[in-house]
């Protein structure tokens, strides 16, 4: 069961409504790098004064704006990622259970049957809901065995992410039910319910390789990066590294399972499925988390 002192929508939307003007600030940025745009400039292409920016940053992210684009800078990605050699061997070294477990969200995992995955969901119902998040409007599907399902969206595509969801699965049953969604979409959301003696609970439904990809995303500690080179290596494929990126891509719990944290081996930001913008506000909402 999640805690009574759960995170309101309405706290949620003022996140997700925050997230509109980052959004907006990122994607000026990223049109606009060579110019090294000031404060100011930002601050009006996010229909915002430069205070409101400063004070908005703040509060979304915890980062004054000039820290969070420092977050998410080439040389900053490249930094972390020679600093770290490997996360995923460190994350084995640790242990995934022992005081060292660096995963921010305290997640439990299983997998569905590979009968289950071939039958395209067949005989599963999954309820879903829409909620306001720190990242856009937020897709939440549940499994009765936990979170299968998470999908992030801009205001108007909610229906494109939910048919993009359910033609995962065809032959699942779909259910809307914001009410059983939204304890869970509080506690996805609000770092104060990342709590170990609460671990989240996510059912994975996919092929072997894919669950094992996923279940290695999860050994990315926040504020950290991997390369799907590395992933490919610790799974003792070192040649799948594309076979690994596809399985990336299809990762249907974001966020939760941080497919936002693996990066090219130059440091670049590659591809995201829920988009670039999106991956860029997560990392350096992150980058407030750990700072």
């Amino acid at each position: 069961m999640l805690s009574p002192d759960l995170m309101p929508d309405a706290k949620l939307a003022a996140a997700a409504a925050d997230y509109d003007v980052v959004r907006r600030a990122i994607a000026h940025i990223r049109g606009n790098w060579r110019l090294q745009p000031d404060i100011d400039t930002i601050a009006e292409a996010a229909k915002v004064t430069p205070t409101e920016l400063h004070h908005l940053f703040r509060r979304w992210a915890g980062l004054t704006p000039k820290a969070f684009l420092q977050a998410l800078t080439l040389d900053h990605a490249r930094k972390l990622l020679r600093d770290s050699a490997s996360v995923l061997d460190a994350a084995y070294e640790v242990g995934l259970s022992g005081p060292g477990r660096l995963h921010d969200l305290f997640v439990t995992h299983e997998a569905m049957s590979p009968g289950e995955w071939k039958a395209g969901g067949e005989g599963l119902t999954l309820r879903y809901g829409f909620h306001p998040s720190p990242f856009g409007s937020a897709l939440v599907m549940i499994a009765p065995r936990g979170l299968a399902g998470l999908a992030l969206a801009d205001a108007g595509k909610e229906r494109a992410a939910l048919a993009d969801m359910t033609s995962r699965w065809p032959n699942a049953t779909y259910v809307e039910d914001r009410d059983a969604t939204a304890p869970v979409a509080a506690r996805i959301f609000d770092p104060k319910l990342w709590r170990p003696d609460q671990p989240l609970r996510i059912v994975f439904i996919g092929t072997d390789f894919e669950v094992r990809v996923w279940e290695t995303l999860l050994k990315i500690p926040m504020g950290r990066f991997t390369t799907y080179s590395d992933i490919a290596r610790n799974l003792d494929k070192p040649k799948a590294a594309r076979a690994v990126g596809a399985a990336v891509g299809k990762n249907p719990v974001c966020f939760v399972v941080p497919c936002h944290r693996v990066i090219g081996k130059s440091g670049e930001l590659t591809g995201y499925h829920w988009g670039l913008t999106r991956k860029r506000a997560m990392l350096g909402w992150e980058a407030g988390q750990v700072a």
